[in-house]
């Protein structure tokens, strides 16, 4: 293994530094050895290791939807739900919680 004798030096939101380490540290894994880690898929991949674009899609604004949108919408959920493309709402509320430390 190569000598580790490079610092890198980054200046990043403080919550968004604190919420990571957070995740990290339940991991097991120290932030140096993270981004080493990141480092090294850059290395590998020639580029970034996640896409990076826009989103394709935009949550639907439900209020300026005409009736026949509107229909449309609903159809799509209750065909999702016929699919079985739904999680029960409670769990969805325990992993806002969750996620958000709420």
């Amino acid at each position: 293994m190569a000598t580790k004798s490079a610092n890198l030096y980054a200046r990043i939101e403080p919550d968004v530094k604190e919420q990571a380490e957070s995740i990290l540290a339940a991991l097991g894994i120290p932030a140096s050895n993270a981004i080493n880690m990141f480092y090294k898929q850059i290395i590998l991949q020639k580029g970034l290791p996640f896409a990076v674009k826009l989103p394709v899609t935009k949550p639907v604004a439900m209020g300026s939807l005409t009736k026949e949108e509107l229909d449309a919408e609903l159809e799509k959920g209750y065909a999702d739900m016929l699919e079985g493309r739904t999680e029960p709402a409670k769990k969805v509320f325990d992993d806002i919680r969750r996620d958000y430390g709420l």
